[in-house]
Formats: structure tokens, sequence, C-alpha cells
């Protein structure tokens, strides 16, 4: 019997592989996809198979020599991880502000390491990153954000580089939306909490052997736990918001 032969156009297979390598190092920095609980083999074979969808509509690239391909490879990872790095800061938001109210609340003491994002975290800041994944994933959240991904192809194709000057500007611009909208989530209680902080405080200066601050204690909990719930419930519009806004910000650096 005569052995099967397979014969792949070259060029169709390096775009191929170009692809992917952007879309393998999005997914590995990029949430939801990022977290530990995802499977390597997960991320690997999403790659290949947005990969494979997406290379009939590019154009080939010219690459004659090794060193030239190889090259590529390089500048297809840094543009997949540079826009996976602007999703996951926008969606860092969430975890942020739970981190404040950990903070403000005094749940800040029982910090634990937590083995999916291999990074110590209290209750809130872990309650609140690992509800926007799920709402990631319940809303279909995830594919607008690898619609986006596959936009960039369109923008930004193979044998184009990225602006370094518009990248330095979005992540700028980026980073202060992050900080605005962690404080828009935790901002009512962290507003509340530092009232209670202000009037212990008259108490005490008025009454110095109620020993309010001892008191304050199981207060800030109290409050903590019955707004901090209050804003639980605001987001799966956050998350939506953060989805939309990420995809912006990933359009934002392509030409």
């Amino acid at each position: 019997m005569d052995p099967i032969s397979i014969t792949l156009p070259v060029q169709a297979v390096e775009t191929t592989m170009l692809a992917s390598v952007r879309v393998a190092a999005f997914l590995v920095i990029a949430p939801p996809f990022s977290q530990r609980v995802v499977p390597g083999f997960v991320k690997v074979a999403l790659a290949l198979a947005l990969a494979l969808a997406v290379a009939p509509r590019l154009d080939p690239l010219p690459s004659d020599t090794t060193p030239t391909f190889v090259a590529s490879l390089v500048a297809q990872a840094v543009i997949g991880g540079a826009l996976g790095f602007l999703v996951s800061l926008v969606f860092s938001a969430v975890q942020s502000a739970g981190n404040l109210i950990d903070l403000f609340g005094g749940f800040q003491l029982a910090t634990a390491y937590d083995p999916m994002t291999q990074s110590a975290g209290a209750q809130f800041g872990r309650l609140y990153q690992m509800t926007a994944m799920v709402l990631l994933f319940a809303s279909d959240g995830y594919q607008v954000v690898i619609a986006g991904l596959v936009r960039t192809f369109d923008a930004l194709p193979l044998d184009a580089l990225m602006d370094p000057g518009a990248l330095a500007a979005t992540l700028t611009t980026g980073l202060t939306q992050m900080f605005l909208a962690a404080l828009q989530i935790a901002g009512p209680l962290l507003v509340v909490l530092f009232l209670a902080d202000v009037g212990l405080g008259l108490l005490t200066r008025v009454s110095p052997a109620l020993n309010a601050f001892a008191m304050g204690f199981p207060l800030k909990i109290l409050l903590t736990l019955t707004f901090g719930s209050l804003a639980f419930l605001a987001l799966p519009g956050v998350v939506e918001s953060l989805t939309g806004r990420s995809v912006e910000q990933m359009l934002g650096v392509l030409p």
C-alpha cells in the first residue's frame, strides 16, 4: 500500500502559525482565559481554531528566510500580549474595587494566597474578581472580547507593526480609567465607611470611656457586608460596560 502524502501550501501554514501566535499570546494574558482554571491545552486548541478561521482572509506574509519568519512570530507575540494586557487592565478595575473595600472595611487583615491568580488577596477582592469572570462566561461577554481580537487582524495585518506611541497613550488612558472605574464601583461604600470612622472619632472625643473604636470593628464589618452586597448586585452591569470598553481599548491602539 502506498503511503498517503499530504501537501500543504507553505504560505498558508505560515499565515496560520502567525495568527495563532497572536491569539495564543492574547489568551494567556486577557481575562477570562488567563485564569489557571482554563487548561493550557484548551488555550492552544482555541488559538489554533481561531487562527484557522481567520487565516483564509489574511494576506500571506512574504518571508523568504527563517530569521524574517522568526521576527514575524515575535512581533505577533508582542502584539497579542499588548492587546491582552489592555483587556486585563480594564477588567482589573473590578478586583481593585474589591481590594479597596477590603482595605477600608478591615478585611485586608485576612489576606490569603489565591492559587487561581497566583496572588494574595482578601475576601471582597477575590469575590469580585471571580464573579466578574463568571459573568463574562455566563453573559457571553467573552465572545465580544474574542470578536474584538478578530477585528484586530483587519486593522493590523500580519505585516504591520503596532504604533508604540498609540500603545503608550492607550495604556495611560486605560490605567486612569481603571482607577476611576474602581472608585465608581466601591466609592459609595468607601464614603459610608469613612463617615463611620469620623462618627466613631467624634464619639470617642465626647465620651472616651465608651471605647468607641472597639465597637467600630463589628460595626464596620456589618456596614461592609451590607453595602458591599448592594455593590455586588451592580456587577452584571459593570462587567457589561467593561466588556465594551475593553474592545474599545484594543481597537484604540490600531491605525
